[in-house]
């Protein structure tokens, strides 16, 4: 079983930064798959940013050149550097880890007051 404890959700103003971390911890063998996914009240869950197994990068186009995903293979933790927040990235945001098995974190809320 996987375990993934997301953190570092929060209030900030417009053009504020923040910075998600999510841990995985458990019986991991290979990652071939973390990212996160956001959802906005009375939206779809929608996926923000993603990183590969080699390390390649996918972005929404409504947080490109604000967001950066990263990751600690030896730590087996993905980030997300926000920047320039605004108020409509205002969303539950949630982590996701694919090693055959899809696994989704319990979510951590960010909210961007204008």
């Amino acid at each position: 079983q996987v375990q993934l404890v997301e953190s570092g959700g929060g209030v900030v103003q417009t053009g504020g930064s923040l910075r998600l971390s999510c841990a995985a911890s458990g019986s991991i063998f290979s990652i071939n798959f973390m990212g996160w996914y956001r959802q906005a009240p009375g939206k779809q869950r929608e996926l923000v940013a993603a990183i590969g197994s080699g390390g390649t990068t996918n972005y929404a186009d409504s947080v490109k050149g604000r967001f950066t995903i990263s990751r600690d293979n030896a730590k087996n933790t993905v980030y997300l550097q926000m920047n320039s927040l605004k108020p409509e990235d205002t969303a539950v945001y949630y982590c996701r880890l694919i090693t055959g098995h899809n696994y989704w974190g319990q979510g951590t809320q960010v909210t961007v007051s204008s």
